[in-house]
């Protein structure tokens, strides 16, 4: 069957503003929106600038907007997509070109919250050991892929360039909640901030958003309500 596939693309050293093209792409409804992509970029029209790596919603390269909902390109079919898909950059951060936006400030934010395990005591002789109730506890905010999915979906983030973002703060609860990690009080001062946590306003776009299926709006209430109550 013919897909028509709408993209908007933009080339700063050519365009003054951003443009839609269209293709006519062959494809079965099983395909993927990516390998329409692909198709387009290998046979059509080789300027498309994309990213993607691992092409099986593992490394979360291809987040971009696809009929007007975050998603990954590599998880889409086309059976689901329609024959009329338009996809564009994710919103809220500087396009490179076409589907690639700056991640930069993305990462900026995420490394702020100190997404790495803090512990003061010597290193135990075997590993740190917890129990599966402990480690239930976080265990959803594990499977993050710092796609953005979530983060340029959020209305507070469009609006504001300095919210941490859903991202930063599921990383966050990753470890504020690990019973091993005692970097928790660093990490609710920092989400306590103007920038931080209390600028959500529940409006669950980055629960809707996200591809792993985090519960993205139960992780930012956990946080906040570990900071009002300064009790892990």
């Amino acid at each position: 069957m013919e897909v028509r596939y709408r993209i908007k693309r933009f080339n700063p050293e050519r365009d003054r503003a951003p443009h839609w093209e269209e293709y006519k792409v062959p494809a079965e409804p099983t395909d993927r929106v990516l390998d329409g992509l692909h198709y387009v970029k290998w046979y059509i029209d080789g300027t498309l600038a994309l990213r993607r790596s691992c092409a099986h919603g593992i490394c979360g390269s291809d987040a971009m907007m696809i009929n007007g909902r975050n998603q990954l390109a590599c998880k889409i079919l086309i059976k689901d997509a329609g024959r009329r898909v338009t996809v564009e950059p994710i919103r809220g951060m500087r396009v490179i070109k076409d589907l690639v936006v700056d991640m930069e400030p993305f990462f900026e934010k995420y490394r702020a919250v100190m997404p790495w395990l803090i512990a003061h005591d010597p290193a135990p002789e075997a590993e740190r050991r917890q129990s599966p109730q402990e480690r239930a506890r976080f265990d959803d905010t594990t499977k993050c892929i710092l796609c953005a999915a979530c983060t340029t979906s959020c209305p507070i983030f469009w609006a504001d360039g300095e919210y941490v973002g859903p991202a930063a703060i599921v990383n966050a609860h990753r470890f504020i909640f690990d019973s091993r990690d005692q970097g928790a009080e660093q990490r609710l001062a920092i989400l306590a901030e103007r920038s931080g946590v209390f600028r959500c306003k529940t409006t669950f776009n980055c629960t809707d958003a996200c591809p792993r299926g985090i519960e993205v709006t139960k992780a930012i209430q956990d946080v906040k309500q570990a900071i009002l109550l300064r009790r892990i």
